[in-house]
């Protein structure tokens, strides 16, 4: 079933194509987790004797930092915060990161981009060390020049953290990469402002946990349904019709 969208074009996207780097979000991106991140949130959340908040809002917490997003759930303290995600952690390590899979064509896709000499590297807000053990769980850490994430503390602490803009520019950093030869790819608003305040384009990915309408909203460059669309768009194969720049007229 189509989705309404104009189809999507790398002539929307200011970068030459191909890119010479690309940044991958993970978590919605490169990995479906297969409900191991919002079921590891649910059974730590019933062990400190917090309602389940249901589906919808647990998917909404697939993205930001885990204490803000934890802080969202009806009943939740900041009292509970450091139980909760201690829980949910110890079990994700032991069985969580397992349990997801790459979403259909990623592999096949990050090899391509490997073989056209495209430095790939993953910008996650996920903390450092599981995305690194995420990865390779999965079999695509390999596949990667560069991983970087948020640090432990800055995903467990409600102070205002650096964002996603700041684990974006240390991705940058770790390639040695020109901004301006540079793509994100995620599947959050999250990931399109990250990438903005580096001066980077974000294409989207619909298969994530995006809400309807949020990657348009965030000002993403390009929004694609598959990894085949995404590959295309990644070398320029992409000519359909411009999506239309709405951008100061009125609804």
């Amino acid at each position: 079933m189509g989705t309404g969208r104009a189809a999507p074009t790398c002539e929307n996207i200011r970068v030459n194509f191909p890119p010479r780097y690309v940044l991958f979000d993970l978590d919605g991106t490169l990995v479906d987790p297969a409900g191991a991140i919002t079921g590891g949130i649910r059974h730590a959340l019933l062990s400190s004797g917090i309602p389940d908040p249901g589906q919808e809002l647990l998917d909404t917490l697939v993205g930001p930092p885990l204490a803000h997003g934890l802080m969202t759930v009806p009943g939740m303290t900041e009292d509970q915060l450091p139980a909760v995600i201690r829980d949910y952690r110890y079990e994700y390590l032991r069985h969580g990161i397992f349990e997801g899979h790459p979403y259909p064509g990623i592999p096949g896709l990050l090899d391509g981009l490997r073989a056209a000499g495209i430095a790939l590297a993953v910008a996650t807000s996920k903390p450092e060390h599981i995305a690194l053990a995420l990865l390779e769980a999965q079999g695509l850490l390999d596949r990667f020049d560069a991983v970087r994430g948020a640090t432990a503390a800055e995903q467990d602490s409600l102070a205002e953290g650096p964002g996603k803009g700041h684990i974006v520019r240390t991705a940058l950093e770790a390639l040695a990469a020109d901004p301006e030869a540079a793509v994100m790819v995620g599947d959050r608003h999250y990931d399109v402002q990250g990438a903005a305040v580096c001066g980077l384009e974000c294409i989207g990915v619909s298969w994530g946990f995006a809400l309807p309408g949020e990657l348009e909203a965030a000002g993403a460059a390009a929004i694609v349904d598959s990894a085949h669309e995404l590959e295309e768009i990644l070398f320029g194969g992409l000519r359909g019709t411009p999506v239309p720049d709405t951008k100061g007229k009125a609804e």
